[in-house]
């Protein structure tokens, strides 16, 4: 039986943050520890969903959290998207996470820029987590997939005449994919403003993408904050590549191994970048199984469960 999701929200940085939580079982009572889910730039918390869902029952109660600027966490007054608020606001949650499930391992499992960020948060707080999962995010990142993400941000600033339209943009940015059986989880990405959807995120944060601003999150300062943070994380950490994917290539991959000796690796065959939406099912059995295996192979798991 699958969870049922319950609203919830974070202090960030400066900005409040929206997220929704999966308990265990209908008296909060995980036994295993806490999967904290970041998204990628330009998506939601509800692209975790599914994998949310199917992952309390086993005894992680799951968080997903919109970023600054996403979906429905505040905008960043200042327009500060840069990686080092992104840090500083996954500093704040995981201090209530844990203060909530005081005890029990963290987790955390960020996609792209969720994945990005949580690196460089561990890498540089080694007590931040107990076990990283990276989605289809390296430390070097191939320019072409990196530059579609863009394009694909920019390519509707008058928004769309409707929910199709939406739709067809999506299957236009994921060719060789069947289109979504059902438009209405684009509802929660979009909103209807003077008779028109609109991606439902900060324009600001695009300045940062392509900007010379040391902290924004495709500038080469932060590639090698980056790979100093890889290189000090101890903790187990899991990569999950899209084996389609246009943005970690299997050279992305080999660096990592060599920033991360004791790194382990999913293959997700036909899957791209957006990894959890292609193969959902692969995924969360995979990352499933490492949490539990972390978990007891590296003592963190609460004394009596495991």
């Amino acid at each position: 039986m699958q969870a049922t999701p319950h609203r919830t929200a974070f202090e960030g940085a400066g900005v409040a943050l929206a997220g929704d939580f999966w308990p265990v079982d209908e008296n909060d009572t995980p036994t295993k520890g806490v999967a904290l889910f970041l998204h990628g730039v330009a998506q939601t918390r509800h692209s975790w969903r599914r994998t949310a869902a199917r992952l309390a029952p086993t005894g992680w109660v799951a968080y997903t959290v919109d970023l600054r600027g996403h979906g429905d966490s505040e905008w960043a007054v200042d327009g500060n998207y840069g990686v080092s608020a992104h840090v500083s606001d996954l500093q704040r949650i995981v201090q209530s996470v844990r203060k909530i499930h005081a005890g029990l391992p963290v987790a955390i499992v960020g996609a792209s820029l969720g994945g990005k960020v949580a690196l460089i948060g561990l890498g540089e707080d080694p007590d931040l987590a107990d076990i990283l999962v990276l989605v289809d995010i390296a430390v070097t990142v191939e320019l072409r997939g990196g530059r579609r993400v863009r394009e694909f941000m920019n390519s509707a600033p008058v928004g769309f005449a409707s929910l199709e339209e939406a739709a067809e943009a999506v299957s236009a940015y994921k060719p060789g994919h069947p289109p979504a059986h059902s438009i209405d989880g684009l509802r929660k990405n979009l909103r209807l403003r003077d008779g028109r959807w609109y991606w439902h995120w900060d324009p600001a944060m695009l300045t940062p993408q392509d900007s010379t601003d040391p902290d924004a999150p495709v500038s080469e300062e932060i590639r090698r904050r980056a790979s100093a943070a890889a290189r000090r994380i101890t903790r187990p950490v899991l990569l999950v590549r899209g084996q389609a994917s246009d943005v970690v290539s299997e050279a992305g991959v080999d660096e990592m191994r060599g920033l991360i000796p004791h790194l382990e690796v999913i293959d997700v065959r036909e899957a791209g970048h957006m990894v959890t939406g292609d193969d959902n099912d692969m995924f969360t059995a995979g990352l499933g199984d490492f949490l539990t295996r972390a978990a007891a192979d590296h003592g963190v798991f609460p004394k009596g469960t495991g």
